[in-house]
């Protein structure tokens, strides 16, 4: 059984997911803000957070922050604005995914069980793998460590970075455009998924490149898609 922290100021909001997601069997932990949501992770195994971005005292955005200080678990946000510009704040604070309310069960229960899949391959959950070691140049990717190593160093990756550098990098010197890479990575249909996806490569590639701008490993082409270079 999984265990998943939902926090949201409106107790009703709370309640549905709760109800929904318990259908689905997981086991819900239950906060109202920022703070009770710290207090629940500090002392809970938990592995996924459903996380309001408005909320009293302290909100979504600075709990995120506080959250990836220490932890990779798969956060996605719920938030009641629709703008780009929101959505993408999200995600460049952390953010795995996220829902805008109101949202559809049916789309909450699915978005939650694509995250909770990736976490488990990530092995943050523990699980049986076999040793599968991916590599270019000085960049070392360890599939059953579930490590990444960068010149000698290891760089920490969220689970969703983890899973497309991995996808990445196992085809290395093959083109995937957005969309290819949003399929195989949430197993979803990878419509409008220009920013989900623009956003964690730019994390990436502040985690594993010497200079972000001009890349030596995750390159772009223009117009086509994304390439991990041979």
């Amino acid at each position: 059984m999984y265990n998943i922290l939902v926090v949201d100021d409106d107790k009703e909001i709370v309640k549905a997911i709760e109800i929904y997601l318990k259908k689905e069997g997981y086991k819900i932990f239950k906060a109202y803000n920022g703070i009770e949501a710290l207090e629940i992770i500090a002392n809970n195994e938990i592995h996924l957070i459903i996380l309001d971005i408005m909320m009293p005292e302290k909100d979504g955005m600075e709990t995120l922050e506080e959250i990836r200080k220490e932890k990779t678990i798969p956060v996605i946000l719920l938030s009641a604005k629709s703008e780009d510009y929101d959505k993408i704040g999200g995600l460049n604070s952390g953010a795995d995914d996220y829902i805008t309310k109101p949202f559809n069960p049916l789309e909450l229960i699915a978005r939650v069980n694509s995250c909770i899949r990736r976490y488990v391959k990530l092995g943050s959950i523990k699980q049986e793998n076999n040793e599968k070691i991916y590599r270019t140049g000085e960049l070392l990717l360890n599939d059953e460590t579930k490590k990444v190593i960068v010149d000698g160093k290891e760089v920490r990756l969220t689970a969703t970075e983890f899973n497309i550098l991995r996808f990445l990098l196992k085809n290395k010197g093959k083109v995937y455009s957005i969309p290819e890479i949003y399929e195989n990575v949430w197993k979803e249909e990878g419509f409008g998924a220009e920013n989900i996806i623009a956003v964690h490569i730019r994390h990436i590639r502040e985690k594993i490149e010497i200079n972000p701008k001009e890349p030596k490993y995750l390159k772009v082409i223009w117009g086509v898609g994304y390439k991990i270079e041979k």
